[in-house]
């Protein structure tokens, strides 16, 4: 489902998102903070590489980005042509690359959560002692659901935040940033969560 949507949204998707929020910034800052010049972030879910991807192309590091849209990463390709781009499911894709900082930005929530682990294992598992990870989250309890971006439906699933918490620091990480991007309110809005943490 969510292959088929990004694909069909990906000219508006790009058009739409052209910039990091504050808050963005800030957990991109607390990543990058120890990297030397020139080191290569895993971005998994990259999209189109804007605005995430061109955040850190411009602090002069790289970016393997992974994606399974293809639509989404001819925009990548076209406007970030130096960095590698790759078609490839989340759930199975294992980098064979060295990686000094990764990214699950706004991807790990399109997962059903029987992934969650493994993958957030295997990541971690090939960062660096020191190396970084930025992710988002659901902010609730909420079940897996179906809703709708440009018209189009998308698949949701998330553990709680207490409990992603909770396997994140069974791999060996600790919490730099933890926190509300978006609180739920009851409604459609389930709630999103932001965490950077760093490998022991």
């Amino acid at each position: 489902m969510n292959k088929t949507s990004y694909n069909a949204i990906a000219d508006t998707f790009r058009q739409a998102r052209v910039s990091l929020r504050d808050d963005e910034r800030r957990y991109l800052e607390v990543l990058l903070e120890k990297l030397e010049p020139g080191a290569t972030l895993l971005d998994l879910g990259c999209g189109t590489g804007t605005p995430v991807a061109a955040a850190i192309l411009a602090q002069g590091h790289r970016v393997l980005g992974v994606d399974q849209a293809a639509a989404m990463l001819a925009h990548a390709r076209r406007e970030f042509p130096k960095q590698r781009w790759i078609e490839a499911r989340l759930e199975t894709y294992a980098c064979a690359e060295p990686y000094q900082g990764a990214l699950l930005w706004d991807s790990l929530f399109h997962l059903e959560r029987r992934w969650h682990a493994t993958l957030l294992a295997r990541v971690i598992a090939r960062l660096p002692q020191g190396g970084r990870l930025m992710l988002t989250a659901g902010g609730s309890a909420a079940d897996a659901f179906v809703d709708t971006m440009f018209d189009q439906p998308f698949f949701y699933d998330s553990h709680p935040p207490e409990e992603l918490r909770a396997l994140l620091v069974a791999q060996g990480v600790r919490i730099l940033i933890d926190e509300f991007m978006d609180l739920p309110d009851g409604g459609r809005n389930r709630g999103r969560c932001a965490f950077v943490v760093e490998k022991f």
